[in-house]
């Protein structure tokens, strides 16, 4: 794909996160976003089949720029309760975000759209940051800045109570106080003092 292809493709993404932003997910159709992107259908069928196709190629974006902005913070001499607090805290300010954010529309999606696990992009991030909280408890453990006898399911608990929380904040409202008081709670069931 040249260099004008590419840029075409991350404007019709762009665009196209802010329709499912605004929309959610199951409302949006692919006309929303050739009339937000200024585009003729034809030209977005050049890049794309479906709003799910959309929708996914999203989500790895928001997901790929998420993971390089976390990984700016983290300094050199980080340790390993350094870094899982920047993260639960990275956690909150996302949770907290009324606006510009795809939360509804990515659950949504996945009530919408059967998907095999291997295809399953938001089971996979889980997974997947469960893994590095484990590896990173792990050697918090290693260096003695926590206490915790199996890594793996604290690891997963944690992913569990983030996600609860992100459903909370879209049904029923979370306060920043509620979200302090869930980040103590792991902290402190990882003998970290915070």
């Amino acid at each position: 794909m040249g260099e004008k292809s590419v840029q075409k493709k991350r404007y019709i993404l762009e665009t196209a996160r802010k329709v499912f932003v605004d929309k959610g997910f199951k409302r949006v159709t692919m006309k929303d976003i050739v009339d937000a992107c200024d585009i003729s259908r034809g030209g977005l069928y050049l890049y794309f089949d479906s709003t799910s196709q959309i929708f996914l190629e999203v989500i790895k974006m928001e997901s790929e720029e998420a993971d390089d902005v976390f990984s700016g913070k983290i300094t050199e001499d980080a340790t390993a309760a350094d870094i899982l607090i920047l993260f639960l805290q990275e956690q909150k300010k996302e949770l907290l975000r009324k606006k510009d954010t795809l939360l509804q529309a990515t659950y949504e999606f996945y009530f919408e759209t059967p998907l095999d696990k291997k295809d399953n992009f938001l089971k996979k991030q889980f997974d997947s940051a469960a893994k590095v909280i484990e590896k990173l408890i792990e050697i918090g453990v290693d260096n003695e800045e926590f206490y915790c006898e199996d890594c793996k399911e604290a690891a997963r608990n944690i992913m569990f109570v983030l996600e609860g929380l992100k459903i909370s904040a879209q049904t029923i409202g979370i306060t920043a106080e509620t979200v302090d008081r869930e980040i103590l709670y792991i902290l402190k069931s990882l003998g970290v003092e915070a």
